[in-house]
């Protein structure tokens, strides 16, 4: 239903275990490692265990992409047997024929010729039981007797166990401690933690086609607090999310979405505020009361204030000048004097400034104007019927949003639509035009107004969102085994960004994986020492030479 509003070509969230949406956090890529240690090595069972959703059987259907050709692999879904009905499964997915009504040692005779016949031809012999907590205690033990049958060096069947927590209480069992002693590797997958749901979100929408980010940081916050690390619920909160801002039409997903998103999913959620109400009141009060004591006495206090300054000022500016003629503190006398009546004149004069920026930002609520803004820049026009995005892709520029600060912004040096919220928490949207030391050009609706890095850091939600020019095609990724002039533009365009002298490569060193490793870090891409597609893209936005800037000053050259 959303798929085109997002620009997606898949749901990126369902909860069916797909292995191309496989995220291997560093958890993850151990837990394989581990299963993956079960197919190659001599020993009889691998543990796996993890909480519910935590991507066990995702783990387990990516193992079988991975397997070696030489290996025939059972896979039961279904453990609440009994060991009759087990050893037939296992017959059955390892296509061993049998009789009616067999016994249960005809089927372990049968499962035992089969097995030596694969040792004999060269092969190996994997069972994989997801949900192993089920089993019950006399089938783990026909799985025990399963795994006597072996030669000088090894196993005849591997056994993988997967299950939640209550599979280790159960292997801990008295009547169990002879299978517990042949479990030669074990692994508990943890949930993920708040930036490894970040990695986690952002990978599901690439492979789903869309390769900026879609929520704000404060939503992968409520996020990780609703779903407590677990991919699962993770899932199902940013499906509810994605309805929720495909009805109303808002892209970034925030905060406030994942929040309602969670009580609709998960139920009732304790608001933990409740208890401080009187507080929180007792606060407010002496706020008011402060607040009205102050505004009745601000304009005396800055008038107070603005004349003390500028006579002090005058006074430096006598003292610097000691040894001038003696009419010049005359001069300054009526400098004073001046300033002075200025002065008075100041707040009046800031305060109608003040108004005229906050009717521009409440004039600015509109993405779609600022997007027309930043197209101006670009020299290129909106497209009604067409996401902003959409309209880009049309006229040969690409749409980039991406979640930072005020140093991420300067340091791409692009022109950008910022998502800015006012004090009241009211969200409307401005154009970065221009860039001088400290202060930027923000143009909001047809006004620009220069403000610094206070205000925007102020009024800054984190997201923010550029347009720009590829120059070329981008590879898929660049690693240890892309062709050598592929490195070699990853050394030189690492080079070029780091401002130091690029090295002639024969090879993906390590010194090229450390600099590219550091550069993903430095830009909240995950560190992996991989250029994949949000490390490329970063990259080339440094490199391209087409469009705006901010500072003419720092374009890479």
């Amino acid at each position: 239903m959303y798929k085109a509003f997002y620009g997606l070509n898949d749901n990126p969230f369902s909860i069916a275990p797909n292995p191309h949406y496989m995220f291997l956090s560093d958890r993850h890529r151990e837990a394989l490692a581990h299963l993956t240690y079960g197919l190659g090595e001599t020993g009889g069972f691998v543990l796996l265990t993890g909480e519910v959703g935590t991507g066990k059987t995702t783990v387990s259907r990516c193992l079988l992409q991975q397997i070696p050709d030489n290996t025939d692999t059972a896979f039961i879904l279904n453990p609440s047997l009994t060991e009759l009905e087990l050893l037939a499964t296992l017959c059955d997915e390892l296509a061993i024929k049998y009789g009616d009504n067999p016994t249960l040692k005809q089927l372990t005779d049968l499962i035992s010729m089969y097995l030596l016949n694969n040792h004999k031809n060269g092969r190996n012999t994997v069972l994989i039981i997801d949900e192993a907590q089920h089993l019950r205690s006399e089938v783990l033990e026909q799985l025990r007797l399963l795994t006597n049958l072996e030669t000088n060096t090894k196993k005849l069947l591997q056994v993988i166990l997967i299950g939640q927590p209550e599979l280790q209480q159960l292997l801990k069992r008295q009547d169990l401690r002879q299978l517990a002693q042949r479990i030669t590797a074990r692994y508990h997958l943890l949930p993920l933690n708040k930036d490894e749901i970040a990695l986690y979100v952002l990978h599901r929408l690439q492979v789903a086609g869309r390769h900026e980010p879609l929520f704000t940081r404060k939503a992968i916050t409520a996020l990780h607090k609703h779903s407590g690390g677990i991919p699962r619920l993770t899932n199902l909160l940013c499906e509810r999310a994605l309805m929720a801002g495909y009805g109303q039409a808002k892209v970034p997903i925030d905060h406030k979405m994942v929040n309602q998103a969670a009580v609709e999913v998960l139920g009732d959620i304790d608001v933990p505020g409740d208890k401080r109400w009187p507080f929180i009141a007792a606060t407010a009060l002496v706020l008011a009361f402060g607040l009205s004591f102050y505004l009745f006495n601000r304009s005396a206090i800055e008038n107070n204030m603005s004349t003390n300054a500028a006579i002090a000022d005058v006074q430096a500016q006598s003292s610097l000048v000691n040894q001038t003629p003696a009419s010049i503190p005359s001069q300054i006398n009526q400098a004073a004097q001046t300033q002075s009546q200025q002065v008075q004149a100041t707040t009046p004069v800031a305060n109608a400034q003040q108004q005229i920026m906050h009717q521009a930002m409440l004039q600015s609520s509109s993405i779609d104007n600022a997007f027309a803004g930043l197209f101006g820049l670009w020299n290129k026009q909106p497209i009604i019927g067409l996401s902003a995005c959409q309209a880009a892709q049309q006229q040969d520029l690409a749409c980039y949003q991406q979640q930072g600060n005020w140093h991420s912004i300067m340091r791409l040096n692009y022109p950008a639509v910022a998502y800015l919220q006012d004090a009241q928490a009211n969200v409307f949207y401005g154009v970065i035009v221009e860039r001088q030391a400290e202060q930027i050009l923000l143009q909001l609706g047809e006004q620009q107004f220069w403000v610094n890095k206070d205000w925007f850091d102020r009024h800054f939600s984190g997201t923010f969102e550029i347009l720009w020019q590829p120059d070329n095609v981008l590879p898929r990724e660049i690693g240890q085994s892309s062709s050598l002039a592929q490195v070699q533009w990853l050394e030189n365009s690492l080079a070029l960004v780091n401002k130091r002298r690029a090295r002639l490569l024969t090879q993906f060193d390590s010194e090229l994986e450390q600099q590219l490793m550091t550069f993903q870090r430095q830009h909240g891409l995950k560190s992996d020492g991989i250029a994949g597609n949000q490390t490329l893209v970063q990259l080339n936005l440094y490199l391209s030479q087409q469009g705006p800037r901010l500072s003419a000053s720092e374009v890479h050259s």
